[in-house]
């Protein structure tokens, strides 16, 4: 239970601290480039797994040797 409520706290203080620094033009251009590279992350992961979905697929229709 303690585990718990440090984890909320820890979560609560992040999002406290997120928006302090949002308020500033430095800290919102940072969460800007941030937000950018996850981005940027998700569709790179996310076109990897759509090639791999297809490649699957090809080797699905693919005849047994």
């Amino acid at each position: 239970m303690k585990n718990l409520l440090a984890f909320l706290l820890g979560i609560i203080a992040g999002f406290v601290a997120a928006h302090f620094l949002n308020r500033d033009p430095r800290g919102a251009e940072l969460l800007a480039d941030i937000d950018a590279r996850i981005d940027e992350f998700t569709g790179r992961i996310g076109e990897a797994y759509r090639l791999e979905e297809a490649r699957r697929s090809s080797a699905d229709d693919a005849p047994a040797v």
